[in-house]
């Protein structure tokens, strides 16, 4: 058990602890500005072009309700909601992610000076230069 300890405390100074929590923070208050663009601003004109039906509102009825038992429906509005929120998401986290990755290549670039490039990578990139001095003197010889 004191190495579980040991091994949590290990992560969290290393701060992907507090990288997971602004993670977590950030995609929370992402999900509320997502289901209101979705609920406010795009599906009113939905449903507009669909002559004023509410996408919410559409259900299947599998049992009407009576007096002694409730209805029994298949919300497929909700569903479509949802499935609109998550294309939203979707294609906001593919969009930052290849804003990163792009960003990321460039700084892994040696050759790049616009980028400041991480030391293991400048490291790295000697050595290669190095070894490949090298290759041309042995062959020389």
């Amino acid at each position: 058990m004191k190495k579980f300890f040991q091994e949590f405390k290990s992560f969290a100074i290393k701060g992907n602890l507090i990288d997971i929590a602004v993670g977590v923070i950030i995609g929370a208050a992402f999900n509320n500005v997502v289901n209101v663009l979705v609920k406010k601003i795009i599906m009113p004109p939905l449903s507009l072009l669909t002559e004023g039906v509410n996408l919410h509102e559409k259900k299947y009825v599998l049992r009407e309700a009576t007096e002694a038992s409730a209805e029994v429906a298949i919300g497929y509005g909700e569903l479509v909601e949802v499935l609109i929120d998550f294309v939203i998401v979707a294609f906001t986290i593919f969009v930052v992610v290849k804003g990163f990755n792009r960003f990321k290549t460039k700084a892994q670039d040696p050759k790049n000076k616009n980028v400041e490039t991480p030391r293991e990578i400048e490291l790295l990139s000697n050595m290669e230069k190095l070894m490949q001095e090298q290759n041309e003197l042995l062959k020389k010889k």
